[in-house]
């Protein structure tokens, strides 16, 4: 496993932070896998899969740097700068553009764990890697960005509640489970692969979540880690979350919807956004639903989050039919 050493100051240091290039990135990554974790990621690449393939079967050079570049356990880094908190989208494929040719070949070598390919050996790589990667933002990405970003503030207003209720150690084992994992004398894994370990003590620590089901680290040594990961599953959008026909029965499709939602902490604008269910008609089913022990209420700084109480879980998962154990196991295995 690929741990960081992580002092007690660096980690206290840490945060959450939204990147338009990290969603852009893993939205690239699901394009070339062609295959979605969930219905909401299927109906996606049935809209935007076509178009992609046609793009690079016009340029197969780029196509061969996309095959290269994802490789099998490795992505070559200067497709994965990492994350500056507030940094555009125009801002962060910059960096990719201006990435040095003759590094750019050398990520590719260790992606590729070989010799480049011929059709590879030239100068205009990171500028091939930025035009594609800004073709996935304006025809695949921006026009779900809004809501996207909706979703992701949400893992982050989560993920916070969750570190000032139970610390740093059990977010970083919830952040990706089987994966990234607070292993104690601070050390910190953050992907199930055998790579050398790396003292981080001192540098920026940022956690960067993206809704495609995929996840990386990257780093610019000395100063600056991201670990990248997949935003909370019952957060990837309401439409691809069925609800238990026997729940909907009992509270209605509306109520219960919200109900299978709150498996993570949200505020009410965040149910909303999340829902599209009026303002209104999502204050009525949180009221309901508290009054009948089902959710309860508690303050993270100035937000006030909802999630289900025990009651509320056994209600869900009463309803939920059996799972092959096959279904368990992740489409995506990025880390």
């Amino acid at each position: 496993m690929g741990w960081w050493q992580v002092n007690a100051d660096t980690l206290a240091r840490s945060r959450f932070v939204l990147s338009p290039l990290a969603e852009t990135f893993a939205s690239l990554k699901l394009l070339h896998a062609g295959v979605g974790a969930h219905p909401g990621e299927t109906a996606w690449l049935h809209a935007h899969l076509p178009a992609y393939r046609a793009r690079l079967a016009a340029d197969p050079v780029t196509a061969l740097l996309v095959r290269s570049g994802l490789g099998r356990a490795w992505i070559a880094d200067f497709l994965t700068p990492t994350p500056r908190d507030g940094e555009t989208f125009a801002e962060g494929v910059a960096r990719i553009r201006s990435a040095h040719p003759a590094a750019a070949r050398d990520h590719l070598r260790l992606s590729l764990e070989g010799p480049l390919p011929v059709d590879l050996d030239r100068d205009d790589l990171p500028a091939r890697a930025a035009a594609l990667l800004e073709y996935v933002w304006h025809e695949t990405v921006r026009p779900y960005w809004p809501r996207r970003r909706r979703v992701l503030e949400a893992d982050v207003v989560a993920r916070t509640a969750q570190v000032s209720r139970g610390g740093w150690a059990a977010a970083l084992d919830a952040l990706a489970p089987g994966r990234t994992r607070w292993l104690g004398e601070n050390r910190l894994q953050v992907n199930r692969h055998e790579y050398p370990p790396r003292e981080i003590s001192g540098a920026e620590l940022v956690f960067v979540p993206v809704t495609p089901q995929c996840g990386w680290v990257s780093w610019e040594e000395p100063d600056r880690y991201a670990v990248i990961y997949a935003c909370a599953g019952a957060l990837t959008g309401a439409r691809d979350r069925a609800v238990p026909a026997s729940l909907g029965a009992l509270l209605g499709d509306a109520r219960a919807g919200v109900l299978v939602l709150l498996g993570s902490p949200m505020s009410t604008s965040q149910v909303t956004a999340v829902t599209g269910q009026g303002l209104g008609s999502v204050g009525r089913h949180l009221k309901v639903l508290r009054e009948a022990g089902l959710v309860e209420r508690h303050r993270a700084g100035r937000s006030v989050l909802y999630s289900r109480t025990a009651a509320g879980e056994v209600l869900v998962k009463a309803g939920e039919p059996p799972r092959h154990p096959l279904e368990l196991a992740s489409a995506h295995d990025d880390y």
